[in-house]
C-alpha cells in the first residue's frame, strides 16, 4: 500500500495532473473487449459442460431419493403390521379375561343360589323339628283326646314327612342338573381352548413364514442397493475423470491467458493505482458518513431507552 502511494505521488509530480493512464485508457478498453470476447466463448463451452454434469448429478440424486421413499414406505408398512399384531394380542388377552370373568360371575351366582337353598333347608328342618316336638308335646298333653284328633295329627305328620321327602328328591335332582351344566360348560371351555391353541399354532407358523419372506426381501433390497451403489460409483468415477481433464484443460488456458495478461500488467497497474487512490478517498468519505449515521442512531437509541 505504501509503494502504491509513493508511486502515485511520483507519477503526479513527474507528469502533472494528466497521467499517462488516461491517455492509454481507450487502448486498454479495446484490448479488454477483445480479451473478454475470447474468454466469454471459452466460458460458454465450460458452462455447457458444467450444466451437463449438474443434470447427471440431479438425475442420480432424484433416483436415490425415490429409492429412499420406497424404503421408507416399506418400513412404515412393516411397523403397521407390528402394531396390528400387538393390537391383536392385547384383544386376545382381553377376550380371555372377559371369558374368565363371565365364568367367575356364573360360579358366584351358583354359590349364592346354593347358600340360599341351604339356609332355606335349615329353616325348614328347624320348623320340622319344632313341629315334631310340638306334636309330641300335644300327644303327651292330649292323651285323653279322642281318636279322631289323633288320626288328624297323624295325617298332618304324614303330609309333612311326604313334603320333606319331596324336597329331598327335588334337591338331589337340582344338584344333578347343576353338575351336568358345569360339565357342559367345562367341555365348551376345553373345546374353545383347543381351538385357540390350534389357531395360535397356525398363526405362529404363518409368522415364521412371514419372517423368512421378510429376510429374503431384506437380502434382495441389500443386493439391489449394493448394485445401485456400484453403478453410481462407476458413473461418478467417469464424471470425475472427465472433470479432471476439463480442469487440466482449463488450467492450460489460464496459463496462456496469464502469459498474455503479464504483458499488460504494468500499464494496468498504473491505472489501478490511480483507481485505488480514488477508491480509498471515497471509502474514507463513506466511513465518515457511516460513523455520523451511527452517532445519530446511538443518540436516538439512548433517547428511546431513557423514554422506555
Amino acid at each position: 500500500y505504501l509503494a502504491r502511494k509513493f508511486f502515485y505521488l511520483w507519477a503526479k509530480m513527474t507528469f502533472g495532473q494528466v497521467l499517462p493512464s488516461k491517455a492509454r485508457c481507450f487502448y486498454d478498453q479495446k484490448i479488454l473487449q477483445k480479451t473478454f470476447g475470447e474468454w466469454k466463448e471459452q466460458w460458454t463451452v465450460c458452462k455447457e459442460k458444467k450444466l451437463g454434469l449438474r443434470a447427471d448429478y440431479h438425475y442420480r440424486h432424484l433416483l436415490l431419493n425415490l429409492i429412499f421413499k420406497v424404503w421408507r414406505a416399506y418400513v412404515c408398512q412393516q411397523q403397521g403390521k407390528k402394531n396390528k399384531y400387538y393390537v391383536a394380542e392385547s384383544h386376545a388377552k382381553r377376550q380371555t379375561l372377559l371369558r374368565t370373568w363371565q365364568q367367575w360371575l356364573v360360579y358366584v351366582d351358583v354359590q349364592r343360589t346354593k347358600h340360599g337353598m341351604r339356609s332355606v333347608a335349615l329353616a325348614f328342618r328347624e320348623r320340622s323339628c319344632l313341629r315334631i316336638s310340638w306334636a309330641v308335646w300335644r300327644r303327651q298333653h292330649y292323651q285323653k283326646c279322642s281318636g279322631h284328633k289323633m288320626n288328624i295329627l297323624a295325617l298332618q305328620h304324614w303330609a309333612q314327612s311326604l313334603k320333606f321327602r319331596a324336597w329331598l328328591q327335588w334337591r338331589e335332582l337340582y344338584l344333578y342338573i347343576q353338575n351336568e351344566k358345569q360339565k357342559g360348560t367345562r367341555a365348551v371351555t376345553h373345546h374353545q381352548y383347543q381351538e385357540l391353541r390350534r389357531c395360535m399354532g397356525a398363526w405362529l407358523g404363518y409368522l415364521n413364514l412371514h419372517r423368512v419372506k421378510k429376510r429374503q426381501n431384506e437380502l434382495a433390497q441389500e443386493f439391489h442397493q449394493s448394485r445401485t451403489l456400484r453403478r453410481c460409483f462407476s458413473d461418478w468415477q467417469l464424471s470425475w475423470e472427465c472433470r479432471r481433464r476439463m480442469h487440466a484443460h482449463q488450467r492450460d488456458l489460464e496459463k496462456k491467458a496469464a502469459r498474455i495478461a503479464l504483458q499488460r500488467v504494468f500499464e494496468h497497474w498504473k491505472h489501478y493505482v490511480v483507481l485505488c487512490v480514488e477508491e480509498a478517498q471515497q471509502r474514507e468519505l463513506a466511513e465518515k458518513h457511516y460513523r455520523c449515521h451511527l452517532l445519530v442512531l446511538q443518540k436516538y437509541w439512548n433517547h428511546w431507552k431513557s423514554r422506555l
